[in-house]
């Protein structure tokens, strides 16, 4: 039997499915949240019941937006035939403080039958609907260079062959700033074939 009333109890569940929180940490911000003042648990829930009602996805390339169609997507000034493959919105954000000038695809995960994750739970159908419509001149695939990324990568592949001009892999190699000596058999692999002239 538990110490702590149900309330406190299913708190701590609910931060415990929260990536990156484990049983402690949840407890931690279950705490702080009853006995900080500056804490708002009011204002915190209704900020997530926002998140969840209020955002949807863009309808061409699957954002996290207000809109039927997010401000990237809207841009006209952007390369609509260049379409890049991520596998989440914050790999947007990331991609954004690049040149990178023309637009995405969220995937919204990878193939990862552990997790449940299979193509239909990925946005995979969009992103075909896109390919089909003849104005797409190359993807550019940027899944991690992990396990669960090149099985999603060769299954994307497999879906877009022949449909897009040219399809695209991120080059996978050395970071700026690594030491050769320290890096493993697979990143010195990868570094060696993607290569390029200088």
């Amino acid at each position: 039997m538990s110490l702590l009333p149900p309330q406190i109890q299913r708190t701590i569940e609910e931060f415990s499915k929260l990536p990156g929180i484990g049983p402690k940490s949840a407890e931690r911000l279950t705490f702080h949240l009853l006995r900080s003042s500056k804490a708002r648990p009011d204002r915190l829930g209704q900020t997530l019941l926002d998140l969840k009602h209020e955002l949807k996805y863009c309808t061409q390339c699957q954002m996290i937006t207000l809109q039927d169609e997010c401000a990237i997507c809207l841009d006209p000034s952007r390369d609509h035939a260049t379409i890049l493959v991520v596998e989440d919105p914050l790999e947007v954000v990331a991609f954004e403080k690049t040149s990178y000038r023309g637009v995405y695809h969220v995937l919204h995960g990878v193939l990862s039958p552990i997790d449940g994750m299979g193509p239909e739970q990925l946005r995979m159908k969009e992103l075909v609907e896109r390919a089909k419509t003849g104005t797409t001149n190359e993807v550019i695939i940027a899944t991690n260079p992990d396990v669960e990324g090149e099985a999603t990568a060769s299954y994307i592949h497999l879906q877009l062959e022949g449909t897009v001009p040219k399809i695209t892999r991120l080059a996978h190699g050395l970071p700026m700033g690594a030491d050769i000596e320290f890096a493993d058999q697979v990143t010195l692999r990868e570094a060696l074939a993607g290569r390029r002239s200088l």
